[in-house]
């Protein structure tokens, strides 16, 4: 039972938002729709390609402050933060002018919404649950 309470599943929760963010955008992007889409300009290909290659990048320094050898508060508000900016950025491109969540003919409904909010879920679980593990530690 011990071992059980020692089981660091917050820390799961947020690798998995971390790894989800490296890939789940390629494999939305990475298409006829996006990146492959000859009506978009090349500048649009340059931040999708920006985007996909900055959510790797995010997922990778989240792994990398969450796993690093030493257990402390700081590395894991850091890997926090760091899981949670990619699908905080993606849901403030709403405030922005002549933005749509999917080009037409498409309906505007914002389909990420189905995966970015649960990750952002998953993280403030591990979060609540690593803080929990950290401070009876």
């Amino acid at each position: 039972m011990a071992k059980l309470k020692a089981f660091p599943f917050g820390k799961v929760l947020i690798s998995l938002s971390a790894v989800g963010t490296m890939i789940g955008s390629y494999v939305a992007d990475w298409n006829e729709t996006h990146i492959h889409n000859p009506a978009w300009p090349p500048h649009a290909k340059f931040h999708n390609a920006q985007t996909m290659s900055m959510g790797t990048a995010l997922g990778l320094a989240a792994l990398y402050h969450l796993w690093k050898p030493g257990r402390s508060r700081e590395s894991l508000d850091s890997a926090a933060v760091i899981a949670s900016l990619y699908g905080l950025t993606q849901l403030s491109a709403a405030l922005y002018p002549g933005t749509a969540s999917v080009d037409p003919p498409r309906e505007d409904n914002w389909p990420q919404l189905k995966y970015t909010l649960p990750s952002l879920g998953l993280i403030l679980l591990g979060y609540s649950l690593d803080r929990y593990r950290i401070s009876r530690a």
